[in-house]
């Protein structure tokens, strides 16, 4: 048996496919020995002396040349794909900034849901209270969808401050806490009323409110998805390449469904929380706004589109009382 193993190493180290002639080890594939030295071997396999020299490995060197004679040259390494600097944090475009308003946003309208939910639901706890949380969640929404779709339909301008939660000011903020602090204020005054009628008018006025913020909102929607890249949360002074006059979808009724989706919605929210001290405010502080930004837009739209604009005008509604 040790005969037979002996020629067939012998036979092996002397195929002209080999050229590593050290001795084997035992349990050892002579085939998947790398040369590891320069100086010459003897094998002394069988008594038959043969020298060899070793060179040193190459890794672009290839073991088998390829059929066509030339050598294999690895492809160089892909460059590092450069870091926007808008993406860090603290930037325009930061992805922790992101993250983080999105989180909260998603905490806050969980729990404030769950509230709502509950103090509807659990008879011990049925408040006319529930209007607060409902509020609260439904300003959630609003300010996700606002940064969900303009990273959607407009990513180029997806940005922190599309979220809305700081570009429109303290007056903003101030506001929505009015408007929880009312509510709040006219439930311990003045309570639940037992007048049948009063009742009445309440539940109306709640039904009215819900539908104005549910349409508001999804007009809005429908008006920022539909418009794509030529929608901006900024009033643009000077046409962008390839701003164009969008006339479809809902824009082929509404001329700014955007504002009037918010003046709604804002109103609505006034409606469904009972107050009637904000939903005067909200309603003359909100037609000013909208009523000075579209008077200031459609100025620089009939300066980028002619005639096209004018005619659209005339075809077209705002939907917001007392503007043209």
């Amino acid at each position: 048996m040790s005969t037979g193993t002996s020629a067939a190493s012998a036979e092996f180290t002397t195929s002209s496919e080999t050229t590593d002639t050290r001795p084997q080890q035992e349990g050892e594939y002579l085939a998947w020995r790398p040369p590891t030295s320069s100086t010459p071997s003897a094998n002394t396999t069988n008594n038959h002396a043969t020298t060899n020299t070793y060179t040193t490995y190459n890794p672009t060197t290839p073991i088998h040349p390829p059929p066509n004679g030339r050598p294999y040259n690895p492809p160089p390494p892909a460059a590092e794909k450069p870091l926007d600097p808008s993406i860090l944090p603290n930037g325009s475009m930061s992805l922790s900034g992101i993250a983080t308003r999105a989180f909260g946003l998603g905490l806050i309208l969980g729990l404030s849901s769950l509230t709502t939910i509950y103090m509807l639901t659990v008879p011990q706890q049925q408040t006319t209270l529930w209007r607060i949380p409902f509020f609260v969640s439904s300003l959630c929404l609003f300010h996700f969808l606002e940064f969900w779709v303009t990273a959607q339909y407009n990513t180029k301008y997806a940005d922190v401050s599309s979220f809305l939660l700081t570009s429109n000011g303290a007056a903003y903020n101030i506001a929505h806490g009015s408007a929880m602090l009312e509510c709040v204020v006219s439930h311990y005054l003045f309570g639940s009323s037992t007048s049948s009628i009063i009742r009445t008018v309440s539940t109306a006025l709640l039904l009215f409110g819900i539908l104005c913020m549910v349409v508001g909102q999804i007009v809005r929607t429908l008006a920022m998805a539909t418009a794509g890249s030529n929608f901006n949360h900024i009033v643009q002074v000077r046409r962008r390449e390839g701003h164009v006059l969008v006339t479809g979808g809902i824009y082929s009724v509404l001329r700014h469904p955007s504002y009037f989706g918010f003046f709604w919605w804002g109103l609505g929210s006034q409606l469904v929380l009972q107050n009637v001290v904000c939903f005067v405010g909200y309603a003359l502080v909100l037609w000013r706004f909208f009523s000075s930004r579209i008077y200031r837009e459609e100025r620089f739209l009939i300066a980028f589109f002619g005639d096209e604009y004018i005619s659209y005008k005339s075809r077209t509604i705002v939907g917001i009382p007392f503007i043209a």
